[in-house]
């Protein structure tokens, strides 16, 4: 995909800044390139759980604490209702570990992928009356099931939502559905602070609030028993690519230093069964190793897998359940690689000419339409929809898309949504369901109505510094893991070198996919140089060149107990 480097050039007192926060000019520069108001540096740069927000400002959480401690008090049954995905999971594990100490006589229903669909269903509400349940508590999910809430209603079920999800508006009224509460940061009435939590952050906030109140103000953190509570949140911020800012990193970095110590039997196994044991956990850790094994449960089996997990009470049952989701990962990785192939070519043989990629993959299993998707963007730089068979439904096709910063999804779905059974979304993302007859009307009329142009299509790289070589050292690659955790909003540096020399360069590893380098900067300072890809595809690249420009980021390689400089090269031309 082709790229354009760009070079931030916000400004600000960076040497007054650097010296209120004892911070380099350097950091102070690339924090300000975050949109980090000189106000809000503290809770960017502290650990402090007293920063983060206080769950009364959460719309409805006293009368959620008001209608739980009735029921707990009363032994009535309540039933935690979450989602499949890892916040979902998360979510309903927080509720669930907490209530259970609080003394509920409680327990969980998740829906399945294929069966019952994203979020709270009429036969679960049916089924929570046939079981006595008393009170529903959802998590993940019920912002938007206004006719399930109207049964629950019938059906004499209270039911308490705490989601996260936008709020249906009409002549700019919120929509909520007629639970008894709805807890929700993102409802126009509430007053929280940040609006930008996950589930498993709003579930956590409310046992958070529970507990304070039966313990006279004491930290539900600092209780041994509930530790965890704190790391499975954390899991799920990462998980469900909320911005790490604000108290997302707050709770993130506690949260993160939690995990490295767990005392969940579940997580401990999970951490062995990946190989991260004894190696220091990342935000990079959750997202990519340990998040996708908790995601796999649900995608290709049962999400049950992975809460089971959490709730293991021997180690025996744990390392069970870990190893299971990891082979479950696995097999998604090959389904997904595989598919990935698959939809790439049929992009190149049959669609070459269109701006907006629609694919049918028949034979595909439909909980990874959404990865393909995304790395068939990564990779051709295109809007991009896979399509898969509707599970139990012969006729019908359902799909997810990803899009380009250039090209409103949600938008230009509902330009066709006369073609839809179903579709919902936002700018980068969208899921669809449609009759398997309309495809290819869905196709010409989506690129039909296009609008893209070519600049659309050049993938903007920011750049934070134009950093010489000289002005690295392993101090300053300390200083820089204060900006960790690194996500969504919050990416690792990018800096930049032109006219760099390549001194030697080699290919390693089995698959030829690392390259190693010396290079040397333009005013004589020489620093090792390492690139992960296509070593052969660098080389071809190169040919007998011996200068190119560098996007890089500087870390430190240990070996033999020994700390040296050298840097990561992300981006060359």
């Amino acid at each position: 995909m082709e790229s354009k480097w760009m070079l931030y050039t916000k400004r600000a007192e960076f040497e007054k800044i650097s010296a209120r926060f004892n911070i380099s000019p350097v950091l102070a520069r690339i924090i300000i390139n975050r949109d980090i108001k000189e106000e809000d540096f503290p809770i960017f740069l502290q650990n402090d759980m007293s920063l983060m927000h206080d769950p009364k400002d959460l719309a409805g959480i006293n009368e959620a604490y008001d209608i739980i401690t009735e029921e707990i008090n009363t032994g009535k049954k309540i039933r935690v209702v979450g989602d499949y995905d890892i916040d979902g999971v998360c979510s309903s594990y927080i509720l669930v570990k907490a209530l259970k100490y609080f003394g509920a006589n409680v327990d969980v229903r998740i829906p399945d992928r294929i069966k019952d669909g994203y979020g709270i269903n009429d036969n679960i509400i049916n089924e929570a009356a046939n079981e006595d349940v008393d009170m529903i508590i959802t998590c993940d999910n019920g912002i938007a099931a206004h006719s399930q809430m109207e049964l629950a209603r019938e059906l004499g079920i209270k039911v308490i939502i705490t989601d996260h999800h936008e709020v249906y508006q009409e002549n700019d009224k919120d929509l909520l559905p007629v639970a008894n509460v709805v807890i929700n940061p993102k409802r126009s009435d509430c007053k929280y602070p940040f609006k930008s939590i996950c589930g498993g952050l709003v579930a956590y906030k409310l046992m958070e609030y529970i507990y304070e109140k039966r313990n006279n103000g004491k930290k539900i953190y600092d209780d041994h028993k509930l530790k965890d509570l704190l790391e499975v949140a954390a899991i799920a911020t990462v998980g469900d690519v909320m911005p790490l800012i604000d108290e997302n990193r707050i709770l993130v970095k506690n949260g993160l230093k939690s995990l490295m110590n767990t005392n969940n039997l579940g997580l401990q196994a999970l951490i062995r069964a990946t190989g991260m044991e004894g190696k220091k956990l990342s935000a990079y850790s959750i997202g990519f190793v340990l998040g996708p094994c908790l995601n796999a449960g649900g995608r290709l089996e049962n999400a049950l897998i992975a809460l089971n997990m959490f709730m293991a009470e021997s180690k025996e049952e744990a390392d069970e359940y870990a190893a299971h989701l990891k082979e479950l990962n696995d097999e998604r990785k090959d389904l997904t690689l595989k598919n990935v192939k698959r939809a790439i070519e049929i992009a190149e043989k049959e669609y070459t000419n269109d701006d907006i990629l629609v694919i049918h993959l028949d034979d595909c299993h439909e909980s990874i339409a959404g990865i393909i998707a995304g790395r068939v963007r990564e990779a051709l730089g295109k809007p991009t929809i896979i399509l898969t068979e509707a599970f139990g439904e012969e006729d019908m096709i359902k799909g997810s898309g990803r899009s380009i910063e250039s090209y409103n999804m949600f938008e230009a779905l509902y330009e066709v949504k006369d073609v839809f059974a179903k579709f919902g979304g936002h700018h980068m993302a969208a899921g669809m369901s449609l009759e398997k007859n309309r495809l290819d009307e869905f196709r010409n009329r989506l690129n039909m109505n296009s609008k893209l142009c070519e600049e659309d299509f050049v993938q903007k790289v920011w750049i934070d510094i134009a950093l010489p070589f000289s002005y690295l050292n392993l101090d300053f690659v300390k200083e820089l893991e204060k900006l960790e955790p690194f996500g969504n909003k919050n990416e690792k540096p990018k800096f930049a070198r032109k006219d760099i020399k390549i001194l030697s360069k080699k290919v390693l590893g089995k698959n030829k996919n690392v390259v190693k380098m010396l290079l040397e900067d333009t005013d004589g300072t020489v620093v090792e140089g390492i690139y992960f890809g296509d070593g052969e595809e660098f080389f071809e690249d190169i040919g007998d060149r011996k200068e190119i420009d560098i996007i890089y980021y500087p870390d430190i390689n240990e070996y033999n107990g020994r700390e040296s400089l050298q840097i990561v090269i992300s981006n060359y031309r």
